[in-house]
């Protein structure tokens, strides 16, 4: 498994710290994180847009798909992301999200993501696709 450990909090996107996430641990195919939505995360009525649930759902599960590829392979590009939202969720809510690889091929990974409010109830999902990068790749 690769040490991830410096993307670990922001996750090398500051939007994440600034939405009020941060990633705390990560596995084989796997990540979590934390997330206590800041103001800049809602709308003018004070709920979280579903495009923020988007931005974090999206980092999770190319953190997971990176914490589960070797050496200098990565996730090159999100190819198609579906996302949804079934609670709404304000400012200061205690939240849980996480990432989670489906299936790892050649040229594509397979991933989902979900975020949790605190009595566990699931607050939005995802599902991706995303274009890998294989370093020994010669196209």
């Amino acid at each position: 498994m690769r040490n991830m450990d410096r993307w670990l909090g922001d996750g090398g996107m500051p939007i994440i710290e600034a939405v009020g996430a941060g990633f705390d641990a990560y596995g084989d195919g796997w990540v979590t994180a934390r997330w206590s939505p800041t103001p800049l995360a809602c709308n003018p009525g004070g709920v979280v847009q579903a495009g923020v649930h988007s931005v974090l759902l999206d980092a999770a599960m190319n953190f997971a798909i990176n914490a589960g590829l070797d050496g200098r392979d990565r996730a090159r590009a999100t190819l198609e992301l579906k996302a949804e939202t079934m609670r709404p969720v304000k400012v200061g809510d205690a939240l849980t999200v996480r990432g989670e690889v489906v299936r790892m091929a050649r040229q594509v990974a397979y991933a989902e993501a979900a975020v949790r409010d605190a009595d566990g109830a699931l607050v939005s999902r995802s599902t991706g696709t995303f274009l890998l990068h294989r370093e020994d790749d010669t196209t």
